[in-house]
């Protein structure tokens, strides 16, 4: 899997939802692992180019609403379009 798969699914799911709704890293990891693979194993490549689209501003990360690096640990992150009070 390439990191342009992932950055197209992140945007295929969140197309399928509200303007500012956000979705967890791991529908996307589950989304593009074949039937009885482990999805969990493509995590860190998903936190990886969630970053970088975070970095240039194409995508908002967030955890509890506030922004943050998608690769740090610390818990769950969301994933969603920035918004313009964010400046983007």
């Amino acid at each position: 899997m390439t990191d342009q798969d992932i950055e197209e699914r992140i945007f295929a799911l969140l197309s399928m939802r509200q303007a500012d709704a956000t979705i967890c890293p791991s529908e996307v990891a589950r989304s593009l692992s074949p039937e009885g693979s482990v999805w969990r194993d493509r995590m860190p490549q998903v936190r990886q180019v969630a970053q970088a689209l975070a970095q240039h501003h194409r995508l908002r990360v967030t955890r509890g609403g506030m922004p943050v690096d998608a690769t740090a640990p610390g818990g769950p992150i969301r994933l969603g379009l920035p918004r313009p009070q964010d400046g983007t």
